[in-house]
């Protein structure tokens, strides 16, 4: 019999971007390995069908707020008190708790001693970094001291920690004695693969892609911490001297901030902005794309779109951070972070280079299909499950942190 598993997913559970991929992915890759996932979340996303293995239970509904809110806000505050209280009262036994962020962990932490099963925190960035990212939060501000003891309190509960990427398990090793593991951000290898070319070429008819221009591709949330606006800066670069480039921007939710930037740079006619693209959607989109582009200047969340574009057998350029690094290794095209000039040199040399694209191309789709396949991170999460219940009576469920 497979383990029964509460996942609190303190967000807008499911809404085609980040974490809640890696959600939905986990919860798929473990559902083919017999196990059944209940996934408990905010009121407001929509519910994946035909995933084998999970469901959704969602907080009570608030119709004031009906509609779906990316990073940090206040209404986190109360939302997080009703979620709370449907984890704790979630029908049927579990065997335990799997949280994402720290506020889920935080609840998870309530749920697993009053189910009196173990916690596993899935850590996906810094809370107080992401605070600072959404400008919900300031270093002078009076609450950020708190919130990092908040932060670091959290950690420090979980029996097992499992993070996106071995910079963050480095990191939280030195703050707590509880074990931190790995478990990076992969790709679901059935899903990322080639298109059919007449539905990429419809694509392109219907979102007015002119058929002599290279595509330039990015895909996540429109926002600065994700360098958003400084790609279109090196955009405006990279049509001045290459003409025949498009840049195909792929998100939300800042879709107007951008597009009046691309205005006024005065290049929104070499500039298509999709707005959100469907999970299940996105690599037909990836389909159009010659050279992949992630300008990300976080430091602490993971990266999942470089392992898209990997499974399309796409050249990336990204800034160099450790993420990038562990993610496309030595296949990456990297620019300093911040460095704009330096970003649109390295996304024209790869638009210049057909050859050298085809080759990293591949080389990347083989990377990704050794390394960062679903079903294999979806076993070693089972085998961390597994380490938990190894002997009886390992798990020590402490009632306050150590």
């Amino acid at each position: 019999m497979g383990y029964r598993v509460l996942a609190i997913a303190p967000t807008s559970f499911f809404a085609d971007y980040g974490c809640h991929v890696r959600i939905l992915e986990e919860a798929r890759a473990v559902g083919r390995l017999g196990h059944q996932v209940t996934v408990c979340t905010y009121h407001t996303g929509s519910d994946p069908q035909g995933v084998e293995g999970m469901r959704v239970i969602r907080m009570p509904r608030v119709p004031w707020h009906a509609e779906v809110r990316i990073g940090s806000h206040y209404h986190k505050l109360y939302f997080d008190v009703l979620l709370a209280a449907r984890a704790a009262l979630a029908a049927g036994p579990i065997d335990l708790v799997h949280a994402h962020l720290h506020e889920g962990a935080l609840i998870g932490w309530l749920v697993s001693r009053l189910r009196g099963v173990p916690l596993v925190f899935d850590y996906q960035g810094s809370l107080t970094r992401e605070m600072l990212d959404h400008q919900f939060l300031h270093r002078k501000s009076p609450l950020y001291w708190p919130f990092t003891w908040l932060e670091r309190t959290i950690e420090r509960l979980p029996n097992l920690t499992l993070t996106s990427t071995e910079n963050q398990a480095e990191a939280l090793r030195a703050r707590t004695r509880r074990p931190v593991h790995s478990l990076p951000d992969a790709v679901d290898l059935r899903e990322f693969t080639a298109p059919a070319p007449d539905a990429v070429a419809a694509l392109r008819r219907r979102l007015a892609i002119p058929d002599d221009r290279d595509v330039v591709g990015y895909v996540g949330l429109l926002a600065e911490y994700q360098g958003v606006g400084q790609l279109l800066y090196a955009a405006r670069q990279i049509v001045e001297r290459r003409p025949n480039t498009h840049f195909l921007v792929m998100g939300y939710p800042g879709l107007e901030r951008y597009r009046k930037q691309a205005h006024d740079l005065q290049i929104l006619d070499h500039v298509t902005f999709t707005g959100r693209v469907p999970y299940d959607q996105l690599a037909l989109h990836l389909g159009l794309v010659d050279v992949a582009v992630s300008a990300k200047l976080s430091a602490t969340e993971g990266n999942g779109k470089l392992l898209n574009y990997m499974a399309m057998g796409l050249p990336a350029v990204a800034y160099e951070t450790a993420v990038s690094r562990e993610l496309l290794g030595p296949l990456g095209v990297y620019a300093p972070p911040g460095d704009i000039t330096a970003l649109g040199h390295a996304i024209q040399g790869l638009l210049d280079d057909p050859g050298k694209r085809a080759t990293l191309g591949r080389q990347l789709r083989e990377r990704a299909e050794h390394d960062f396949t679903w079903d294999a991170a979806g076993r070693r999460l089972v085998a961390f499950y597994d380490q938990l219940f190894a002997v009886p009576g390992q798990v020590r469920l402490s009632a306050t942190p150590s």
